[in-house]
């Protein structure tokens, strides 16, 4: 078996095959046979684990072994408690009810790469960082539960699935480490 850590960069879509104006995972992995166990949007970054067993995959994907996924996530606007609780439980997209979930207020953390593209900054908003613990990721789940709160996201790092995590392996965009057991 082997397993992939990856620190997919800004804008990289979480396939293999081509696409027409994107990087896509082959133009960064070159192990044959493996997949990705879950995806990130083009316009998120981090953690992104790819396998050749498929029992794994199942194990990292499936709802039901509710595999837990740490985010980093700017925001704009000052987040409040009132803010941390809102998200923190159960919370209502229109099209599902999230799962109650861990967040907590962070300093921008040391060691984030920068984005390239630069995020947009505004003088006159400020940003804040928070650290969003999930055991479901749904589409653009975390993208939308901040907006429905008022803040929305301006960069989303996955740092951790499970407990495979960029702190305890640290890649820099587009670096991957292959893990053979």
């Amino acid at each position: 078996m082997k397993l992939i850590l990856f620190n997919k960069p800004f804008d990289v879509m979480c396939q293999f095959s081509p696409h027409p104006t994107r990087a896509t995972l082959a133009n960064y992995i070159t192990t044959p046979n493996v997949y990705p166990a879950g995806r990130l949007d083009a316009d998120s970054e981090g953690l992104v684990l790819l396998t050749d067993d498929g029992k794994l995959q199942h194990k990292i994907t499936h709802p039901d072994w509710k595999e837990a996924k740490t985010y980093l996530v700017q925001v704009e606007g000052n987040a409040t408690q009132e803010h941390l609780i809102k998200l923190s439980q159960p919370l209502d997209l229109g099209d599902f009810t999230t799962l109650p979930c861990k967040v907590i207020r962070i300093a921008e953390p040391d060691w984030l790469w920068p984005r390239i593209p630069p995020i947009r900054q505004r003088a006159t908003i400020p940003t804040s960082w928070l650290c969003i613990t999930l055991t479901e990721g749904k589409n653009r789940q975390v993208r939308r539960m901040t907006a429905a709160v008022g803040l929305p996201t301006l960069r989303l790092i996955r740092s951790s699935i499970g407990e495979y995590s960029l702190a305890n392996h640290p890649l820099l965009p587009g670096e991957s480490m292959t893990l053979v057991a």
